[in-house]
């Protein structure tokens, strides 16, 4: 067990160190001060973003407040990969994403980006053994509960990080039996309108193409603009949150057609691996920050 923390500890100094961040010591005074980053872009999400050279940090560096990781349960540790043949003990979510998190939130004295209040959202996609996964989940994200939003007594008490989960459905079991909670359900276009209330259910994630026929080219068909506006309205009337994945994702007129489409209509997160390519895109269009 010591041997572990000792890793772990490692792992957090390397990682914060890659992303320009000191260790915060046992004293305020000794604690260098944090240069202030790329002001945060709260539409930006950072699709599979472990497959980066630095997973969350080079997300971070663009500006990102919102970064995705796959999850496999395998001997007790959750191990982050978009599928088991490139499955690495060594890339677990604690060391990618949960420490160096919390180191950064402990060295910007309680927020992810420095010098700037606005949370991050780490989606979690759980890609099998959903039940198991996610007690696992839950077990580790009570080590780092004071960087995390909480579902607690009927009401949301928002910190840094917000853990949404996503991917195999049967998570959702455990998650709605919780009466306390420091992770959120990334629910799906039929959880519009039902019962589920965004306490819960805070984000509805979608596949573009199973929606929608129009990739870009040409003028958006208007019965499919009018159908997105009414999903956007709806979702943002229950209090909730709504992104799109599998959108084009090639540099071109045809990305930025769909990009422009989903910010006029209020899409909240637009999905992306080309961190550069969406924070210029973002940029030129002066994208407000919460």
């Amino acid at each position: 067990m010591a041997h572990l923390t000792r890793r772990r500890a490692l792992t957090v100094a390397l990682a914060t160190a890659a992303a320009g961040v000191a260790v915060p010591t046992t004293t305020a005074a000794a604690a260098p001060a944090r240069r202030r980053g790329p002001r945060p872009l709260r539409h930006a999400h950072a699709h599979n973003d472990y497959l980066h050279p630095r997973p969350l940090h080079d997300a971070l560096a663009h500006g990102f407040t919102s970064v995705e990781a796959d999850i496999f349960l395998v001997d007790g540790e959750l191990l982050v990969a978009h599928e088991p043949a490139t499955l690495d003990p060594t890339r677990t979510l604690a060391s990618l994403y949960l420490d160096p998190l919390a180191a950064l939130v402990r060295a910007g004295h309680g927020s992810v980006h420095p010098h700037h209040r606005t949370p991050l959202q780490l989606l979690i996609d759980i890609k099998a053994d959903g039940v198991a996964a996610y007690h696992e989940l839950d077990r580790q994200l009570r080590r780092h509960q004071r960087m995390l939003t909480r579902y607690q007594h009927g009401r949301v008490v928002p910190k840094a990080v917000t853990a949404v989960i996503s991917g195999d459905r049967a998570a959702r079991a455990p998650m709605e039996a919780q009466r306390t909670r420091l992770a959120f359900y990334d629910g799906r276009l039929d959880d519009l309108g039902t019962p589920a209330p965004a306490s819960f259910a805070p984000l509805v994630s979608a596949n573009w193409t199973q929606n929608f026929s129009w990739l870009g080219t040409g003028p958006f068909p208007r019965a499919e603009r009018d159908r997105l506006r009414t999903l956007v309205t709806t979702a943002h009337r229950e209090g909730r949150r709504i992104r799109f994945w599998a959108t084009p994702d090639v540099a071109g007129p045809e990305r930025e057609a769909i990009w422009s489409e989903l910010l006029a209509a209020g899409v909240d997160h637009l999905n992306t691996d080309d961190l550069a390519g969406l924070e210029k895109f973002l940029r030129a269009r002066s994208a407000p920050t919460p």
